[in-house]
């Protein structure tokens, strides 16, 4: 790995949120400070969109490691597309609360009962909610209504919403007009602006103790930010991918030429998706003397580069040699077949 190869002490451009390598962009400082407001009003909805890859669980990394877990009380959620029923099954179960059998008046009672102890023993409850684009009206409204619940006036739960950019489409909906109504804060990420990714790769790298090997060149950051369009999760797949070109090069600069030339194998080899696998059924006593079957002719393709070519061609011969290795086996099968079935017909024969 190139990490080894560099002398950094962990991978600088993982895929994974990770709260340790937090960068508080321009656009990533307002969604704080959006959220440091929402949060100050202890009611309602904070809502958080951006683009795939924008930072949106980071950011909840982010702030689940910096929040006073003695004073808030924090839930989080990866929603799937489940319904009201579900979503209140997993905030029970993220509080604590049993929910195995129990009928749902039951367990919103228990619900609301874990939100009371813990308003009284001085702690919020904050329920952050990710994927929120998933879900439907019905669970939507069922967190709604649980953002209802209160203590003497006071709120005992408080919701973050993260999502992508068409969650922003599903809250102007007609049908969940109450649910905005609630929203007090809400914030879309952007994407990286160019003079930022070049402090973005250079705070990351730092935190696993770069001293300067690779150097990047000036029109690196450049061609970081034309290949990734300033997406963070994009700009550590591309950096991770050139990373790894360089310490097999050995190279101890990093310039825009070799970005740019592995963004377009990125590129080349997200646009030649794999061949499906042809599945041919064969009668048993067929196949010992079926003839092998010449490989059917490639499709024409647009090569990006030669190296895409000798991989094609690699996983051409590949799929022959499985064919050819399945077509063995079948014959193997059908001989030990016609040579039970002789024999059982014998032992039922003289029973």
């Amino acid at each position: 790995m190139y990490s080894e190869h560099y002398g950094l002490s962990g991978q600088p451009f993982q895929l994974t949120p990770d709260a340790r390598f937090w960068f508080e962009s321009r656009t990533h400082r307002r969604a704080m400070a959006y959220l440091g407001f929402g949060l100050a009003q202890s009611e309602g909805f904070v809502v958080v969109t951006g683009e795939i890859g924008a930072g949106k669980s980071t950011l909840a990394a982010h702030l689940l490691a910096t929040i006073d877990r003695s004073r808030l009380n924090a839930i989080s959620l990866v929603s799937t597309q489940v319904e009201g029923d579900d979503i209140l099954r997993l905030a029970a179960q993220g509080l604590g609360v049993a929910t195995r059998g129990v009928e749902k008046a039951a367990l919103l009672e228990a619900v609301e009962r874990r939100l009371d102890e813990e308003t009284r023993a001085g702690k919020r409850t904050l329920l952050i909610v990710d994927e929120a684009q998933n879900l439907p009206v019905s669970a939507l409204e069922e967190l709604r209504m649980l953002s209802n619940y209160q203590l003497r006036g006071r709120p005992l739960l408080q919701i973050l919403l993260l999502g992508q950019p068409e969650f922003r489409d599903k809250l102007a909906s007609p049908g969940i007009e109450q649910l905005r109504q609630r929203v007090i804060a809400s914030h879309h990420l952007e994407a990286m602006a160019a003079d930022e990714v070049e402090h973005y790769v250079a705070h990351r790298l730092a935190l696993v103790g770069w001293s300067g090997r690779p150097a990047f060149a000036p029109d690196a950051y450049a061609a970081l930010h034309q290949a990734s369009g300033g997406i963070p999760r994009k700009v550590n797949q591309l950096a991770n991918r050139v990373m790894l070109q360089a310490a097999l090069d050995d190279a101890d600069r990093i310039d825009g030429a070799l970005i740019e030339a592995v963004a377009r194998e990125i590129d080349a080899d997200a646009a030649v998706p794999a061949a499906p696998v042809q599945e041919r059924v064969l009668p048993l006593r067929s196949v010992r003397s079926a003839e092998p079957a010449a490989p059917s002719a490639p499709a024409a393709r647009v090569v990006a580069d030669p190296g895409l070519a000798d991989r094609i061609a690699k996983l051409e011969a590949q799929a022959v040699e499985q064919e050819e290795t399945l077509r063995r086996v079948l014959t193997l099968l059908v001989e030990w077949v016609e040579k039970e079935q002789p024999e059982a017909a014998y032992r039922i024969n003289a029973a």
